[in-house]
């Protein structure tokens, strides 16, 4: 999701541990203690009656440290993207084509479930963001347009990323996205969607805050890829700061919305195997932020997640596959169920 847009900020440059052998022996421990507590989350079960954990104090205290800096955390490689998508729309449909290499386990697009299914979720609504939309490079005006995020204006919306070789962020949202909902609604959710390919462009970042807060969401997840530079590798949640400024006002939602977002985190990393970014969120695979309209204007528990990086080769030949598409969709909708079961 780098960009230069509503959901982004220009990067910054790593920044490099300085000091004596006491400050290096701890800046070498912490992500150490973190990622093992993510897998310990991940192993607790969908189904654990025990009630969400918080961080350890170190990463609580991360958290704190980038919200109260009242800055986004780094993407690189930002500006380039908006002209690399317009040249690759070309081989959008072509990259598509090689990247589902296997069928997804998806049913026909459509915004929002039927009569929920029996089972453990049942009575529960979650609402899947699909981060952009497919179509949203051929309204540039549309999109471009400003609106109001609470702490400021931004653009409605943005194209997204993509891969090197045209694989677009558009592409992969809605394909993970609908592999979720055939997991949720197994289990017997009632799931919406803010967009499913449905419509020219859009939503704006604002309706589609709106979209869960109308639906009374008991959880909702939008879900994206990065655009930073090569090396930089692995997911990160994005968790909503405190922010109370104009329309803005997330006082009721932080504390559920970690919750949600530490589960998430867990069964993903249990499910793709996939490690916490190395670049945003000190190893811990989790990220506070108070620039992204679709979670300042939030009234219910939501979080976004970054599945990894379409410029690293890497992270490229993951998002690319099916299968472990299908593992994305199994980790976010386990997070999601274990976060409702409590």
């Amino acid at each position: 999701m780098s960009y230069v847009g509503p959901e982004s900020q220009p990067p910054r440059p790593p920044r490099r541990f300085t000091g004596g052998p006491l400050t290096v022996t701890l800046a070498a421990l912490v992500p150490t203690c973190l990622a093992g507590w993510l897998i310990y989350e991940a192993t607790s079960g969908p189904g654990g009656s025990e009630p969400p954990r918080s961080l350890p104090a170190s990463s609580q205290s991360a958290s704190a440290q980038g919200s109260s800096a009242d800055k986004p955390s780094p993407s690189a490689s930002e500006k380039d993207d908006k002209g690399d998508k317009a040249g690759k729309a070309g081989k959008g449909d072509e990259a598509d084509d090689k990247a589902s290499d296997e069928p997804s386990a998806t049913k026909p697009p459509k915004s929002s479930s039927g009569p929920a299914a029996s089972g453990p979720l049942k009575g529960k609504v979650v609402v899947i963001d699909p981060g952009h939309n497919p179509g949203n490079g051929r309204h540039t005006a549309e999109i471009n347009r400003l609106v109001n995020i609470g702490t400021n204006r931004k653009e409605c919306d943005t194209t997204g990323t993509s891969t090197n070789n045209g694989y677009s962020e558009a592409q992969f949202t809605l394909d993970v996205s609908r592999r979720m909902r055939t997991l949720l609604e197994k289990q017997g959710a009632t799931v919406k969607f803010t967009q499913d390919g449905d419509r020219p462009w859009g939503p704006c970042v604002d309706e589609r805050a709106r979209i869960g807060n109308n639906a009374h969401a008991d959880a909702v997840v939008s879900v994206h890829a990065d655009g930073s530079a090569a090396g930089n590798r692995g997911f990160h949640v994005i968790l909503p700061a405190s922010v109370k400024s104009g329309s803005a006002d997330t006082s009721e939602i932080v504390v559920p919305s970690r919750a949600l977002g530490e589960r998430v985190a867990g069964k993903f990393l249990s499910a793709t195997g996939s490690a916490p970014s190395n670049y945003v969120g000190k190893g811990t695979g989790l990220d506070v932020r108070k620039d992204l309209g679709g979670l300042n204007l939030s009234t219910v528990p939501k979080v976004f997640i970054e599945c990894g990086n379409m410029r690293d080769a890497k992270d490229e030949a993951l998002i690319t596959n099916g299968s472990w598409r299908q593992k994305a969709a199994q980790g976010i909708s386990d997070g999601i169920a274990s976060f409702l079961r409590g």
